[in-house]
């Protein structure tokens, strides 16, 4: 007894000492969240040690930390995508957000906003061409302008649509939208004026493949965002910003990273003379899910059409190929065969960025005959060993008492295999369809905005994924439950049952 309750007493006290030093070291670290997929000068990856990240939201991080707890208190980094930072601070997975995260008065209606550390520009690039009649979006009445999704940027775009008749386009990433106005697939892009002029380094200067409008869209500032509850750590995080703005820290911060300017000291002057953060950039605007319905019927409507489209041509393919497969010689089952593993054995999205980008220099694609070619072929491979399983599932004294009869395999195949083979592929075809509807959301990356990607869109502006999940899985369902019916019915009537 004395012995159990001594190791009672041992267990418990290692309990608790575990627990006192996670809550020390808890104490000791700042778990913040980036994207490390921005890039510099944000965060990125440290050439000499890709395990660390770099940048000036990697400096101002540490500072923080720092401010908080002393020289002794670090900074650990969470990766996280840039659009999910919002969801991701609330539900606990890090406590700061710090990724170019900007300051919008719906972001500070749902979560705890810092004081804005940095003010950035919203800037146009064209092309050299276009740059002396292109001044502002009212230029624009007609083209196609590209920004990176879920941003002030592309708030201002769709509230331009209307007014000016430009046709916003949203990317996931701030690399491609550059790349694509270089190669004329769209006629301007606006983002903030540290990723223009980054992408401007990149392209070989001033004087480049496009130029940077100099008259700004709009202003805005970069944030910290913290869970809704931890306002009183968010009014921490806000006094040792000014006190890095004021001890000179943070100007050092940006001054490294050759994003100081002006405009910076102006912000700290206004920040450290009032107590009021400057006005964030846009309005607040409660959206409804019945305001947001056109836009996912629209989307629903793009999703449909490329999986019908895609699949139209997944069958076609897939039949020449299953065919190649069973009758052809064996140079062409050869060929045949190694295009089939090919494409089942790389992703789907690295075909397609392949298709989009990697031919632009041989073929232009538009980005909606891209998809579906993509989709298209890459499940050709999958409908192809669907039909292939098939016609060979066809029992073999049925193919040879057709020819006995004299039947010439052209007849065999329309008369006696294909009709059978048929009967056998309807249930995974309508799998494969069902399969390819859902997958059709990774078009999203060569800008087609689908169902995925508005609901995506719609999320970040309400700030939960609760209705627009819901609305999105009902509008897939209602796509997806009529086909599996359809399939059933003709399983049953083909297969000589009654409907």
């Amino acid at each position: 007894m004395i012995a159990a309750r001594t190791l009672g007493v041992t267990g418990l006290a290692l309990c608790l000492s575990t627990t006192l030093g996670a809550q020390g070291a808890s104490r000791r670290e700042l778990v913040w969240g980036g994207d490390a997929e921005g890039g510099a000068p944000f965060v990125e990856a440290d050439p000499a040690n890709p395990s660390r990240v770099r940048g000036f939201d990697v400096e101002v991080a540490e500072r923080i930390a720092r401010g908080l707890g002393g020289e002794g208190r670090t900074a650990r980094f969470v990766q996280v995508q840039w659009s999910n930072l919002d969801q991701s601070v609330e539900r606990g997975d890090f406590t700061l957000g710090l990724s170019g995260v900007e300051d919008t008065p719906v972001r500070r209606t749902r979560h705890a906003v810092t004081i804005p550390y940095f003010e950035f520009r919203e800037v146009l690039a064209v092309r050299p061409e276009d740059a002396g009649r292109i001044h502002g979006l009212a230029d624009l009445r007609g083209r196609r302008v590209a920004t990176l999704g879920a941003t002030i940027a592309y708030d201002l775009l769709v509230a331009a649509r209307d007014s000016t008749g430009l046709i916003p386009l949203s990317y996931d990433d701030d690399v491609h939208p550059y790349a694509d106005l270089v190669r004329g697939r769209v006629d301007a892009v606006l983002l903030d004026h540290i990723i223009a002029q980054r992408a401007l380094r990149r392209s070989g200067g001033p004087g480049g493949a496009f130029v940077i409008v100099a008259q700004p869209v709009a202003l805005g500032y970069y944030v910290g965002v913290l869970a809704r509850a931890d306002s009183a750590l968010r009014d921490s995080v806000d006094a040792v910003l000014r006190e890095a703005m004021r001890d000179g820290s943070l100007e050092q911060i940006f001054r490294r990273w050759d994003v100081w300017d002006p405009s910076q000291g102006a912000l700290f002057d206004r920040v450290l003379r009032t107590d009021r953060a400057p006005k964030a950039a846009g309005a607040a605007r409660a959206i409804s899910a019945i305001a947001y319905l056109p836009s996912l019927a629209g989307a629903a409507g793009v999703t449909a059409l490329v999986s019908l489209l895609s699949m139209m041509l997944a069958v076609i393919v897939g039949l020449g190929l299953a065919s190649s497969r069973v009758y052809g010689p064996v140079w062409l089952r050869v060929a045949t065969t190694v295009y089939i593993e090919l494409i089942r054995g790389t992703p789907l999205l690295l075909q397609l960025f392949v298709i989009y980008y990697g031919l632009a220099g041989v073929v232009r694609l538009p980005a909606f005959l891209a998809a579906v070619l993509a989709l298209g072929l890459n499940y050709a491979a999958y409908e192809a060993e669907i039909y292939r399983g098939a016609l060979e599932a066809v029992p073999r004294p049925q193919l040879e008492a057709a020819r006995t009869l004299g039947l010439s395999e052209l007849q065999i195949l329309r008369l006696v295999r294909g009709p059978q083979a048929l009967r056998f592929a309807l249930a995974p075809m309508t799998n494969d369809f069902v399969a390819l509807l859902k997958d059709s959301s990774l078009v999203s990356v060569i800008t087609v905005v689908e169902l995925t990607k508005e609901t995506a869109i719609y999320a970040t502006n309400v700030g939960s994924w609760v209705v627009p999940g819901a609305l999105c899985a009902i509008v897939y369902l209602a796509m997806s439950l009529p086909l599996a019916r359809l399939a059933r019915r003709l399983e049953r009537r083909w297969g000589g049952r009654a409907a």
